[in-house]
């Protein structure tokens, strides 16, 4: 038998507690001709070599009972075994595992996860390079420091030239991988370029298009009513009525999801502002839609933050606008607005004493078109608390409500903590 069929027909012994991986790992190596043997760890693996006799051991380095480093110092310490090559087989997350290896003896590292061709060419390696392990001799050792530590390495130079060489071919096949990442984060870049070109083209739909047909639809209606009005009965004037309200609303529709596409791409101008300040601004705001109603305002001190004025002036518009909007039911509504404390961010409220919702339905609150009551009973598109979420989440904020069913609900949002300019 020459040597090259030598190696094929080598056993192997496999050290994995996983019983996928092993299964897996064994069917690669059969496939290719040799004679695999399983240890669901290191300490059966090595009662397992004395009677199988392996050429090679492939070990997982994190197993119960022995790992893979005390399995490969305990071949590589004893006369019988020590010319047994061992392959490591790990994630190699940390560079502290090449030393651990030279120290335990090993003689090869394969990264998880790899390709099974690539695997078989460093199980042909091992195998190729065992007769010149048997012909060098161990030294006496030598001591190394890495990263300040003291390291004790008794491997011989073939093993830790081959160590060494399997790191640095393991770290070629993870740069070809971060490679082949990049190139593909490339392409999905473009087709996020093309995407957001595609929604920009479906905004300028949505503006034009959309709007030119509601605004026929509007202007025919006020001609309707002014030249024909007297000609329909009051169930007439109701059909009438009805067309003029729905076209309103899908004018409002479409105003929200045209604000709703450009708040992805608009382009954010952080600065100082005042939190307060901008508060009883948009308080004033709404003085047209409250006008007439008892509302007990409670603004805490809130403080500065930096951040896209008119994105939050937005957020706060719409919070306030819906609070008031939900407590009209109440004779007398109360809104506060507050913040809480927190090391990591800035955490705001509003909260009133209106309807409230079903706190098993909150996960539904931020997302488009998701509404929690009846359009008859509350008027609305669905899209203003989906807007908050998409610019607190630009500001790299969180947003969240609570609420119980008529008792009241309270919307928070965060923003981190950035350190204001001197």
């Amino acid at each position: 038998m020459n040597r090259d069929n030598e190696i094929s027909a080598a056993k192997i012994l496999i050290a994995e507690d996983s019983p996928t991986q092993a299964q897996q790992l064994q069917f690669t190596l059969e496939q290719h001709g040799y004679e695999v043997s399983v240890a669901a760890n290191g300490r059966i693996a090595l009662e397992m070599m004395a009677k199988f006799r392996p050429a090679l051991v492939i070990s997982d380095i994190n197993m119960p009972e022995m790992d893979g480093y005390e399995l490969s110092r305990h071949v590589k310490t004893d006369e019988t075994l020590r010319h047994i090559p061992v392959i490591l087989v790990t994630t190699m997350s940390d560079p502290h595992d090449v030393i651990r290896g030279l120290e335990c003896g090993a003689d090869n590292f394969v990264l998880k996860p790899y390709e099974n061709e690539y695997l078989i060419s460093r199980v042909r390696y091992a195998l190729a390079n065992q007769a010149l392990r048997r012909s060098n001799n161990v030294g006496m050792g030598v001591e190394i420091y890495f990263n300040g530590n003291r390291h004790f390495i008794t491997a011989d130079r073939l093993q830790i030239l081959n160590l060494l060489l399997s790191t640095y071919d393991a770290a070629i096949q993870r740069n070809k991988e971060l490679n082949r990442n990049h190139e593909k984060l490339q392409i999905l870049n473009t087709e996020l370029d093309n995407a957001n070109k595609e929604l920009e083209s479906f905004s300028y739909s949505v503006s034009h298009d959309l709007r030119a047909p509601l605004r026929h639809i509007d202007g025919f209606l006020g001609l309707l009513e002014k030249n024909a009005a007297h000609l329909l009965d009051d169930k007439g004037l109701s059909y009438l009525n009805t067309i003029a309200e729905a076209a309103k609303k899908m004018g409002c529709l479409i105003d929200d999801l045209l604000a709703f596409s450009r708040m992805a791409r608009v382009e954010m101008m952080r600065k100082e502002m005042d939190v307060t300040l901008l508060v009883q601004e948009t308080i004033r705001d709404l003085g047209p839609e409250i006008q007439g109603r008892k509302i007990n305002w409670r603004i805490a001190s809130l403080p500065p933050i930096k951040a896209d004025s008119a994105m939050i002036r937005q957020v706060f518009a719409n919070l306030l606008s819906n609070a008031t909007k939900y407590t009209r039911t109440r004779e007398t509504t109360e809104i506060e607005i507050g913040v809480q404390p927190s090391t990591k961010e800035t955490i705001f409220f509003v909260r009133d004493n209106g309807v409230g919702f079903d706190m098993r339905y909150a996960d539904k609150l931020f997302g488009v078109f998701q509404r929690l009551h009846r359009a008859e009973e509350f008027e609305g598109t669905g899209i203003g608390l989906a807007n908050i979420r998409r610019i607190i989440a630009r500001h790299g904020g969180r947003t969240w409500a609570e609420g119980k069913p008529d008792q009241g609900a309270t919307f928070y949002f965060s923003l981190p903590n950035h350190r204001r300019s001197q």
